[in-house]
């Protein structure tokens, strides 16, 4: 099996433990007050847009790593 596979595979999942402490380490003790029933509402809803938007990134930057390792297979 080629090592580009396992290089994709070990990107992968540093992105992924990258990821995670972001979410526990920033995300998870933000948050919100002075807006009454609505704290809890309004800081779930800025953790989700935030994990929504990292997830979006990841998977970007996993395609862009993608295609340059199969087209570094198919130049050679």
């Amino acid at each position: 099996m080629n090592k580009s596979l396992y290089i994709f595979i070990f990107a992968m999942w540093v992105l992924l433990l990258i990821g995670g402490g972001i979410v526990i380490t920033v995300l998870g003790p933000i948050s919100i007050s002075g807006y009454g029933e609505f704290d809890q509402v309004i800081s779930s809803g800025i953790k989700a847009i935030v994990a929504i938007i990292l997830v979006v990134l990841w998977v970007y930057v996993l395609s862009k790593f993608k295609k340059w390792i199969f087209q570094k297979q198919i130049s050679s």
